[in-house]
């Protein structure tokens, strides 16, 4: 049969339709990006705020739709929308056949054939279980990159956030079944390997009752293939030395940390649930800039929290204009059903925290294009995504830039290239986030910076 997959929301949530697709070319379905004439669609959801949960919500309603209007026989729905909101999928849209929790997604076969039988199933194993697929996943990022999720749910529960609620406790991925993965990828023509968990520097310390983050990027850096390794989702306060000395050693690690930090007022922080304070942000910003001095920190605020202050808020401005973020979100803060903060007090005006969140991105927009200008006549390597329609131009990213989330660079080419080559080039010009440069060289070997 034919079957359309939609994955939304997070990296981690992509890594699991990628195992799900594996499973499901394994049994013989075919894939189409035509809703006319897809028989199964599956949407593996996402609920983290507000409007994701939306955007879940209006995705399913519209698939809906085309078992009048198209070929469905049977929509399933999966991922973190399901997993919250089981009962209530089925009783408001009736037109759903299936559903699958996020722990059970390797289920996602028989959940099919008893959608097509016209039971509606639902498979909600243990939230706490750990899926490990063996069928070969299906690289859905065009090949040269991939996602290697490394660890799943988190203890962390902050007061804003139900991820803890859906996802179950922390686990760690063992490092064998990690490196075999990796391993299968690179095989596959992928030179970038981006590791995602909710929180990754706590890798191991479930299985091997210490942090082995730093053990398990010095093993995937021994994978010929892999040119570069990134790291996403590392807590402040779970940064260790041994995690530092790998980054700043190993030519494959990027030297690239993406840091949620989500707030600098040790009152605001201590109400979001976090586990660090003004004074120790500074000193972990202020070290990893000391041993890794060319490193590209990115970061993630909340603005508008419950009781967030004026003067709250403007301390957080002086911390961003001080810090000098290379790359910063920022969302205004969305108040989830069931967790802590959706209770407190003193919610802000919406209308005020849009105006803060205008500022912050405003004042950000200001600090990256000072940083991008500071590039002009440096030389740097960047891999390859695709062509500029009708010009001798190509679009690629530096290791300062995650795929989806950050900036390009816009090569100038008369040599043709092809997505995934890794190329030397020479900045020449800069534009709010993204630079423009020339082709050098192509590049061989390790990435180097």
């Amino acid at each position: 049969m034919k079957l359309l997959f939609i994955s939304l929301g997070c990296d981690k949530n992509l890594s699991d339709s990628e195992e799900m697709l594996g499973l499901l070319r394994e049994k013989g379905y075919t894939f189409t990006d035509d809703e006319q004439e897809a028989e199964v669609i599956i949407v593996n959801s996402c609920c983290f705020i507000n409007d994701a949960k939306e955007e879940s919500i209006r995705t399913i309603l519209e698939m809906a739709q085309l078992k009048e209007y198209g070929n469905c026989k049977a929509l399933i729905v999966t991922g973190c929308l399901s997993q919250r909101y089981q009962e209530e999928i089925y009783r408001e849209i009736p037109e759903v056949d299936g559903i699958v929790g996020t722990s059970s997604y390797d289920q996602i076969l028989e959940v099919i054939d008893g959608a097509m039988r016209k039971e509606r199933p639902k498979m909600f194993l243990d939230r706490d279980r750990l899926v490990q697929v063996q069928s070969e996943r299906v690289i859905t990022t065009g090949g040269y990159y991939a996602h290697l999720k490394i660890a799943e749910g988190c203890d962390k529960h902050c007061t804003y956030c139900i991820i803890p609620s859906i996802r179950g406790r922390y686990r760690s991925v063992p490092m064998e079944r990690l490196l075999e993965q990796a391993k299968l990828l690179a095989k596959k023509g992928v030179k970038e390997l981006i590791l995602v968990a909710q929180e990754t520097t706590l890798y191991g310390i479930d299985l091997y009752g210490e942090k082995k983050l730093h053990i398990l990027l010095e093993e995937l850096c021994k994978i010929p293939e892999l040119q570069m390794i990134r790291l996403l989702y590392c807590y402040p306060e779970e940064i260790y030395d041994g995690l530092i000395r790998t980054m700043k050693f190993e030519p494959k690690v990027c030297h690239y940390l993406d840091m949620p930090i989500q707030h600098c007022n040790d009152r605001i922080l201590k109400r979001m649930g976090r586990r660090t304070n003004k004074a120790q942000l500074y000193e972990i910003i202020e070290k990893l800039r000391r041993e890794i001095p060319d490193i590209c920190l990115r970061t993630t605020l909340i603005t508008g929290f419950p009781g967030e202050t004026e003067e709250e808020f403007q301390e957080l401005m002086e911390f961003i204009d001080e810090m000098e973020f290379d790359r910063l979100g920022a969302f205004a803060y969305s108040p989830e059903e069931d967790t802590s903060a959706a209770g407190f007090p003193e919610q802000v005006d919406e209308d005020v925290k849009a105006e803060r969140l205008g500022e912050i991105m405003e004042l950000q927009q200001e600090i990256a294009f000072d940083k991008s200008e500071d590039k002009i006549g440096c030389e740097m390597t960047a891999i390859v995504e695709g062509k500029v329609v009708d010009e001798n131009a190509y679009i690629a990213r530096t290791y300062m830039d995650a795929p989806g989330i950050d900036g390009y660079v816009f090569i100038n080419s008369e040599e043709a290239l092809m997505t995934g080559d890794v190329v030397r080039v020479r900045i020449t010009g800069a534009a709010e986030y993204d630079l423009i440069g020339e082709l050098i060289s192509k590049s061989r070997g390790a990435l180097p910076y």
